[in-house]
């Protein structure tokens, strides 16, 4: 039994003290929607989320699971796209799972949680950003991720005090998450009253940038910023490379992975991006990053510990109610706070957390990147 596996076993047996585990579930395992993208463009966000969602499954069952019930994932396939994300909502409510980790892109995550709310299914997202997900009075939505509100100033704030350009782009890929956290990102850049050249829209998918590239160097742009994933964004920072565009880039928490070196090249050194801290590189996390290790699994990515810390707050919050019905569980989530890897959480009324920072990165060719704030 490892370091975090007895804590855990610690945590479960003072609930079992204070009265609080003596509950018997009528059911012999808890289920666990882990809904995301296994497929598309995006699948490499969905695979931090289902290692992380799947590592905390597996340590509560080896801790004694949850008032006597044992912990299920069963893993939905949306691939990041609204309709199929709808499609995977109903089919959760039809398989009878009470209890969601996911979605991951905002564009998903918010027509599936109408569908949750509606039918008494408990979500948590560990990846969506757009504060709309949880501005419309629903109970059973939460998330253990911050949202754009506070990562967009965060840039902005950033981008004004420490690169201070002459010309700023701001370009997003008008999906809810790029385009929000885009616009939240060139408000903050206007208020301090740096020009915003352009603010452009790009289709998700496309592969020639060679038009918007081409605007910007007339502009004479010498920053950008790019609301959406690493996909388009690796392209972006290829052509432009190539194309003679000098300009600085930075995006999100969405462009913040591997795979953008591996797409862009030499071109992706010097990229910022935002991203939550490096939960990994925390000591006290140290034996949660070797259990991942030991498995082959890379530990690093933004969203695998939140996915972790969802799961645990759906077990305690179980575990505190003493039921499985959402309804108690989430008022229990909302009354406590909790011991997390990511830190101690607490939600507030409309399930967003009461304290989340993002850290501005520096990006590396070699997918490395090195803390720029604090």
């Amino acid at each position: 039994m490892n370091k975090a596996t007895k804590q855990i076993s610690k945590l479960f047996a003072a609930m079992a003290m204070a009265g609080v585990a003596s509950y018997s579930m009528a059911a012999d395992t808890i289920k666990i929607g882990l809904a995301g993208p296994v497929t598309g463009p995006v699948a490499q966000y969905g695979d931090m989320q289902f290692i992380g969602a799947k590592m905390a499954i597996e340590q509560i069952n080896k801790a004694g699971g949850v008032n006597g019930a044992q912990l299920e994932g069963v893993v939905y396939d949306d691939a990041c796209d609204p309709k199929q994300a709808v499609a995977v909502a109903n089919k959760i409510v039809n398989d009878g799972v009470q209890f969601v980790v996911g979605h991951l892109c905002s564009s998903s995550t918010q027509p599936a949680s109408d569908i949750y709310e509606d039918e008494g299914v408990l979500m948590i997202t560990a990846a969506s950003t757009n504060p709309d997900i949880t501005t419309r009075g629903y109970q059973l939505v939460f998330r253990t991720i911050g949202l754009d509100s506070l990562q967009g100033p965060t840039a902005g704030k950033f981008i004004v005090d420490s690169i201070k350009p002459k010309r700023v782009a701001v370009i997003h890929d008008k999906q809810q998450y790029g385009e929000g956290i885009a616009t939240a990102v060139k408000l903050e850049v206007e208020k301090a009253g740096i020009p915003v050249a352009a603010f452009e829209g790009i289709t998700a998918g496309d592969k020639d940038f060679s038009a918007l590239i081409g605007k910007l160097k007339r502009e004479n742009v010498d920053f950008v910023y790019y609301g959406g994933y690493h996909p388009e964004l690796g392209l972006i920072l290829r052509q432009s490379k190539e194309q003679g565009l000098n300009a600085k880039f930075m995006g999100p928490e969405g462009v913040g992975n591997a795979d953008i070196s591996a797409i862009a090249g030499e071109a992706s050194e010097g990229m910022l991006v935002t991203l939550p801290k490096a939960f990994d590189e925390d000591p006290k996390n140290a034996p949660l990053v070797a259990a991942f290790k030991a498995k082959n699994e890379d530990p690093s990515g933004p969203f695998v510990f939140p996915a972790y810390a969802a799961v645990q707050v759906i077990a305690e919050g179980i575990a505190k109610a003493g039921d499985t019905d959402t309804a108690k569980v989430a008022d229990a989530i909302r009354a406590n706070s909790f011991d997390t890897p990511t830190g101690e959480l607490a939600f507030d009324e409309k399930g967003d957390l009461k304290d989340f920072s993002f850290v501005v990165y520096e990006w590396h060719a070699d997918g490395t990147k090195t803390a720029l704030s604090e």
